[in-house]
């Protein structure tokens, strides 16, 4: 899977994240990941939920990794432990 079929959820409005979902999908993408750190992780289902739902109902969640990642604190010392998670999204043809 290549980064081009990629849909990194951050602080825009959900739809902009799900029509970006949508045009992969469109353009002749079978997979599409969403992914999300922290607080973006609920998004990132309301995403998923939304293009399955609304836009593409045949298409469904393939698979769901949650993992726990490793970052720098910005201006302190040592880590922070930030929850991620990919949704990986495909079509049913």
């Amino acid at each position: 899977m290549s980064e081009e079929n990629t849909v990194f959820i951050g602080k825009k409005e959900t739809m902009n994240y799900v029509m970006a979902v949508v045009t992969q999908f469109n353009s002749g993408s079978d997979e599409v990941i969403i992914k999300a750190r922290g607080r973006a992780i609920s998004k990132a289902v309301d995403v998923a939920e939304i293009v399955r739902n609304r836009f593409i109902p045949n298409s469904e969640i393939k698979d769901i990794v949650t993992t726990t990642e490793e970052l720098d604190r910005e201006g302190e010392s040592g880590t922070a432990n930030v929850s991620s998670m990919e949704i990986t999204m495909k079509i049913n043809k």
